[in-house]
């Protein structure tokens, strides 16, 4: 592959990373609002449970991004 192809990669994974960051922070908001507004306890425990549950996901994205940003990184160097 070429350099150029390895630097508009990390352009991209990158730009992926920040969409997936934005993400986050929008479904923790949402969930905030959900939880302040539950009526009983229950929902309240249910929106507390998929808020850690979508938080984790988002998270290992994030991590995913950075292990492929890092690799894109190395082919780089090896190409020069």
């Amino acid at each position: 592959m070429s350099k150029e192809y390895y630097r508009k990669k990390i352009i991209d994974l990158r730009a992926s990373m920040q969409r997936e960051k934005d993400a986050k922070k929008k479904d923790n908001e949402y969930y905030a609002r959900m939880i302040k507004g539950a009526s009983t306890p229950s929902n309240k425990a249910s929106y507390r449970k998929s808020k850690i549950d979508r938080a984790a996901s988002h998270d290992r994205n994030i991590e995913s991004y950075k292990r492929q940003i890092e690799s894109a990184k190395e082919s780089l160097k090896r190409e020069k």
